[in-house]
């Protein structure tokens, strides 16, 4: 009776022994799904999308195979030759329901390759895990983490009652009018019969995700000054320079009386109208470089004004045609980009962050459920393609949950740690089933009470 005792103590012991070999060589079914997950986002950063030459065939092509992983319906359009809009679709199975739509852009900004620690497009993750590329904050991050948190919901079984879109749309980051512009005012959107649309915001450095119910407009102002040419030792009034610089002066006092609110506390950076200087030209060419005794007869400088949609506009006007370019001192001025920040109303573009609003609150629910925090809802100091669906009068969210994040977005050594890139899936996993399992009150289907 003692032998089979005998057996099976030494089976258990030598399965002991071995069970360290077989932890190391095959690696948990958790460890292994988060290793191609980051992989996928590891080969979109790879692709090279920096304008002004961005390879949107090579992005398209990536993102249809994802499609194509998932089972959702794709199709691609391009209302301007080059420039392609990818609209995926997992279809709802309440037809009769508006749909839900999860946007992002392709494109990124240039980067300087000798200022980057790590290639910008080599997605490089370093020994603490973050994941060096341009675009891992803005926005390949979020188009990605749609797409894996659409796989986990499809995984589990869960069906969607109301259809959800995602458009990857091109050319955000210089204006978007042959993007999201154009998918806006397309009889394609209309007929996509959109309820809500998600859209990009910002890291955040501390533990609160940050979100976005408006933006500021783009108002870009060049400003021309003449005078009378002059040689370069002589002291007269009126010059072209000296008008030109009386300008600047008015221009960064205002800029530091907003600057001196955010500051303070008083005020967010999205709350103040900003202005940054983005060229100053003057002097007369010469074959060698300038002509240094010679003052210039025409000087002109360009300024990148953002203005939120709460933005006293009138009072801008005004002071723009009487401080900063005053015809009194042979001064003009025009606007390279006027944004818009007021529907056909006169109401301001902004989305409620009230009861009011049922898109928000859900929001608020399904990233607690998800174990996130945020903070106080922002307006986006820059702009994005948010604007365009909001012009339409359609609730638009902006917001990238990456938390405890340095903001890198158009900076040098961009990049987004990898245990923060796999948390934001769950969070946009537990925003999507929210928002297409939502049935409003005196709807057909469960009620909200039962998500």
């Amino acid at each position: 009776m003692e032998k089979p005792y005998t057996f099976n103590l030494l089976h258990l012991l030598f399965l002991y022994l071995l069970l360290p070999f077989l932890s190391n060589s095959i690696p948990p079914p958790a460890q292994a799904d988060h290793s191609e997950i980051i992989s996928r986002f590891q080969q979109y950063l790879q692709i090279n999308t920096s304008q002004p030459s961005p390879d949107y065939q090579k992005s398209t092509h990536f993102i249809l195979s994802q499609a194509d992983s998932l089972s959702l319906q794709s199709q691609v359009i391009e209302f301007v030759q080059g420039k392609p809009i990818v609209l995926l679709q997992w279809p709802g199975s309440d037809p009769s329901l508006p749909s839900i739509l999860l946007n992002s852009h392709t494109d990124v900004v240039p980067s300087e390759y000798s200022k980057w620690v790590h290639p910008p497009f080599g997605a490089h993750i370093d020994e603490q895990g973050n994941i060096f590329a341009r675009g891992s904050q803005e926005m390949k991050c979020v188009g990605m983490q749609y797409l894996e948190a659409i796989r986990r919901l499809r995984s589990s079984g869960f069906c969607p009652k109301r259809s959800l879109y995602l458009s990857f749309v091109p050319d955000e980051e210089i204006d978007g009018r042959d993007g999201a512009e154009m998918l806006a005012s397309s009889d394609v959107f209309k007929n996509v019969n959109v309820d809500i649309v998600l859209d990009e915001g910002l890291a955040s450095p501390n533990e609160n995700y940050r979100v976005f119910y408006g933006e500021r407009a783009p108002w870009w102002l060049v400003i021309k000054s003449n005078g009378a040419p002059g040689h370069g030792a002589k002291l007269y009034e009126n010059s072209a320079m000296e008008n030109l610089f009386k300008s600047i002066e008015s221009i960064w006092r205002f800029r530091a009386s907003q600057f001196d609110l955010v500051k303070a506390g008083l005020k967010a950076e999205g709350e103040v109208i900003s202005v940054n200087m983005a060229f100053l030209k003057a002097a007369t060419p010469s074959p060698t470089g300038f002509v240094m005794n010679l003052q210039p007869s025409e000087a002109e400088a360009s300024f990148d004004i953002r203005i939120p949609p709460i933005g006293n506009v009138e009072s801008l006007e005004k002071q723009i045609a009487e401080e900063w370019a005053p015809a009194s001192r042979n001064m003009t001025f025009e606007f390279k980009a006027k944004g818009i920040l007021h529907d056909d109303l006169g109401r301001p573009l902004v989305t409620a962050t009230d009861s009011s609003n049922p898109w928000w609150t859900l929001l608020e629910e399904a990233i607690k459920k998800a174990n996130g925090k945020i903070g106080k809802p922002e307006i986006f100091p820059a702009s994005t393609d948010a604007q365009n669906f909001r012009k339409l009068g359609l609730p638009a969210i902006g917001f990238s949950p990456m938390a405890n994040t340095p903001i890198l977005l158009h900076d040098h050594n961009e990049f987004l740690n990898q245990a923060e890139y796999l948390r934001g899936i769950e969070v946009y996993e537990s925003i999507i089933k929210a928002y297409t399992s939502y049935i409003p009150p005196g709807g057909h289907g469960d009620s909200r009470d039962e998500l």
